[in-house]
């Protein structure tokens, strides 16, 4: 059962990872929004036909001018994408109106929702849910508008659902959102318990009441698949990450009132989560400055920077790297990249991504080709819990081409401290002429399997050819037969990992790097 659940998983990941996170959200977020028009249509939801198409208008233009503005003044390329995105969150949390009180506090919402993209940030991060600050700021001053959290319905429950589980699953935040979900609906059930008995109505029935009440009829999955997943304000490591769900979880489950003014719920609980994730996170978001580059593999391009403040991270960590560029595609200016250096390397930092031919390569792809040395780009922060455990557990680490990145960083960390570790690594490339990295590797002494089709030439002692076969979970459990007593590290396309998936449920434990290209 787990090796079926990995496998499907990592497939289903092969396709998401073809459409870029931007894009996937705002598909998402639209086809919800036709679907509420039509259940509107059929009185099946509180809002209009027309309060939802006026709305959106306002939202969708205003949150554009606004970004487009921003943007030129800031001279960098504008995404629609990020701006409907922003408006279709709003439309489904504040109230829609086709009054000119209720429409001009959704445009000064949408408005304040854009702004604190620019204005409320570090270092290019977001500190607050944009569509969150609009909606609590134009709710708790009473401006025309508040959050009703209309899409909390049983109509629109199941569809809710199925394509938050679509973007959590891209984004890898499915047990993230789960965890929230868990806390906010037992903290929700508990509530109405205690208010149920508080009036005077029977446990049994305000318990059962309360359980199909928070699933169907709050807004808790649209506040977890689509705000709090939210890459932009998501702390970096998964136990940071747990934190804030839990937090945002109790916070929206119990409301607590803050005098006769507001509670502390929904909207403004994702704030408070925001700010305990900008804490974790504060400290990642440095300006690096390309010092030089060059081909490691005919495929394959290193990146040399220098960084100009502090950064910190773990080896086997990734950064985002912010390539600003003219008309960049809906993909946007952002791409994520493993550290290639270790952290006692620093304040020098490498990175490594794929550069072979291809006849459409993305606009990100070619604006990093043309950088040239001296330009400084900006890392928004490093996340990751693909790290060595603690206590000196054998490793299996199995990398695929350009995946060796977090490995190299591993390993050279591991040789600076001078640290002792039980390491098998399983190198898998096209050809011989694709291993990245071979003389850092050998310099580290770990015993090494190569899978290529053609054998490479002056292998030292420590490494062996696998003669030329496909590696799959059988040659995978034939060469490294004391798999049951590793923890395996496995970084490569996510069809790599599902082929895998067979053997890797015996191995003492299973963490995934999974990349589908940029």
């Amino acid at each position: 059962m787990i090796t079926a659940f990995l496998a499907m998983r990592q497939r289903v990941l092969a396709v998401l990872g073809a459409i870029s996170m931007y894009r996937l959200v705002l598909f998402a977020l639209a086809v919800l929004g036709v679907i509420a028009l039509g259940l509107s249509l059929a009185g099946l939801v509180g809002p209009s036909a027309g309060e939802i198409l006026a709305s959106f208008a306002v939202l969708a233009v205003v949150i554009s001018l606004v970004d487009a503005a921003a943007q030129r003044v800031l001279r960098r390329p504008w995404r629609i994408e990020s701006s409907l995105v922003t408006a279709l969150i709003l439309l489904f949390v504040l109230q829609p109106s086709t009054v000119p009180p209720g429409l001009a506090g959704i445009a000064l919402a949408g408005m304040l929702a854009s702004l604190s993209k620019y204005v409320i940030a570090w270092h290019g991060r977001h500190i607050l849910n944009p569509a969150a600050f609009g909606a609590a700021v134009v709710t708790l001053l009473g401006w025309g508008t508040f959050s009703s959290w209309w899409v909390g319905t049983p109509w629109l429950a199941l569809f809710v659902a199925v394509f938050g589980l679509v973007v959590l699953w891209r984004t890898e935040k499915v047990q993230i959102v789960l965890a929230f979900l868990l806390v906010a609906v037992v903290v929700s059930v508990l509530r109405q318990v205690v208010q149920a008995q508080l009036f005077g109505f029977g446990i049994d029935v305000a318990l059962g009441d309360a359980v199909v009440f928070a699933l169907t009829q709050s807004p808790y999955l649209f506040l977890g698949a689509f705000m709090l997943s939210e890459p932009l304000t998501t702390p970096p490591r998964r136990w940071q990450q747990f934190s804030v769900a839990v937090l945002v979880g109790m916070l929206a489950g119990w409301p607590i009132a803050v005098g006769s003014l507001f509670t502390l719920g929904q909207e403004r609980a994702l704030l408070i989560g925001n700010l305990l994730a900008f804490a974790f996170a504060v400290r990642s978001s440095v300006r690096l400055v390309l010092t030089g580059r060059r081909f490691v593999t005919p495929t394959a391009q290193e990146l040399t920077f220098r960084t100009k403040s502090r950064l910190r991270f773990t080896a086997g960590q990734y950064l985002e790297l912010e390539v600003p560029h003219r008309n960049p595609d809906p993909r946007g200016t952002r791409r994520e990249f493993s550290i290639l250096s270790a952290p006692a390397d620093l304040p020098t930092l490498r990175i490594a991504y794929k550069d072979g031919d291809q006849k459409h390569p993305s606009s990100y792809k070619r604006a990093l080709k043309a950088a040239e040395p001296g330009a400084e780009l900006a890392v928004t922060g490093t996340w990751g819990d693909f790290v060595l455990p603690r206590g000196g557990a054998p490793v299996l680490m199995v990398a695929a081409g350009i995946g060796v990145t977090p490995f190299v960083s591993q390993l050279r960390q591991l040789q600076a401290t001078g640290a002792q570790r039980d390491v098998v690594l399983v190198y898998v490339a096209s050809e011989a002429a694709e291993l990245a990295f071979r003389d850092e590797l050998e310099a580290t002494g770990v015993h090494t399997v190569v899978f290529t089709r053609d054998e490479p030439v002056d292998l030292p002692a420590h490494w062996t050819w696998a003669q030329g076969i496909r590696l799959d979970a059988a040659g995978l459990q034939g060469v490294v037969p004391d798999l049951a007593e590793r923890h395996a590290f496995i970084s490569g396309p996510p069809r790599l990992i599902a082929d895998l998936a067979p053997a890797l449920q015996r191995a003492r434990g299973v963490t995934t790097d999974a990349f589908a290209g940029y």
